[in-house]
C-alpha cells in the first residue's frame, strides 16, 4: 500500500494526518456528553474504513477499546493529544508577511496544539523590524542562522508561488524538519521533511464545484474509499 512507503516515527503520514480529525470529532463527542464510543461509530460517522480506524487508534490508545462499549472518549482524547504533543509547544517561523501571514501572526489559538509561532521574516524592509501579533519580522539574511540557532522545527510559508521553493529550501538549510505550506504549488524536499499542503485556491475551486452538483443534480450522500 502507498502508506506504507511513507512513514514518520512508525506512524504512517496518512494516518498522522488523520489523528487531528479524530480528535476534532472526539472533543465534540465529549463536548455532547458520550462517553464512550467504538471504532466502527467513528468509521461511519467520519466515513472512513473501519478497519483504517482501527489501526489508527491502534497507534495512540493506551488502552484497547473494550467489546460492546469500545473507548473512554476523554482517556482516547488525552492518548491523542498526549501522542501529537499537544503540551509540548514546538516553535516555528513564518515567511511571508501579507494578508495571510499576518492573520496567521495574529491568531492566539496555535499553542493550544502545541505549536508557537516565535519571529516571522519578510523580504519587504518597510515590515522588517515591525511587530505582528507580538512577535517581530526580521529580515531574510537572518532566517538560516537564527532558524538554527534556535532549533526550529516548523516553518510556516505564505509567500507568493514563484518564491515558495526558494524559501522551503532555506528553511531546510536552517534545519527545519516540518512545513506547513500555504502556497498554491509543490514543493520538493528531502525525504525526511514532513510537508503539509494548504491549497486554499483548490479546497475553494472543490466547494463551488460541490455547490453546483448540489444545485443540479440535489445532495445524494457518498462514501469515499480509504488510501
Amino acid at each position: 500500500m502507498e502508506e506504507k512507503k511513507h512513514m514518520v516515527g512508525g506512524i504512517s503520514r496518512k494516518s498522522l494526518e488523520r489523528l487531528p480529525v479524530y480528535h476534532h470529532y472526539l472533543e465534540k463527542k465529549s463536548s455532547e456528553g458520550l462517553e464512550t464510543i467504538s471504532a466502527p461509530a467513528i468509521a461511519l460517522d467520519l466515513q472512513l474504513n473501519e478497519v483504517q480506524v482501527r489501526k489508527d487508534l491502534a497507534l495512540v490508545a493506551k488502552t484497547a477499546g473494550k467489546p460492546k462499549m469500545g473507548y473512554v472518549i476523554k482517556e482516547l482524547i488525552g492518548d491523542m493529544e498526549e501522542f501529537l504533543g499537544f503540551h509540548n509547544t514546538n516553535q516555528a517561523v513564518l515567511v511571508g508577511v501579507g494578508y495571510l501571514g499576518k492573520a496567521l501572526l495574529s491568531y492566539k489559538g496555535f499553542e493550544q496544539y502545541g505549536v508557537e509561532i516565535v519571529m516571522a521574516f519578510d523580504a519587504d524592509g518597510r515590515k522588517v523590524n515591525t511587530r505582528i501579533g507580538g512577535k517581530m519580522v526580521l529580515s531574510m539574511d537572518k532566517l538560516e542562522n537564527l532558524c538554527q540557532r534556535m532549533s526550529i522545527h516548523i516553518g510556516i510559508i505564505t509567500v507568493p508561488a514563484e518564491y515558495a521553493q526558494g524559501v522551503c529550501d532555506r528553511l531546510v538549510a536552517g534545519g527545519v524538519k516540518a512545513i506547513w505550506n500555504f502556497a498554491p504549488v509543490h514543493l520538493s524536499v528531502p525525504p525526511h521533511i514532513l510537508v503539509q499542503n494548504e491549497n486554499m485556491a483548490v479546497s475553494l475551486a472543490a466547494l463551488s464545484k460541490y455547490l453546483y452538483e448540489v444545485e443540479k443534480n440535489g445532495w445524494q450522500e457518498t462514501k469515499e474509499e480509504d488510501d
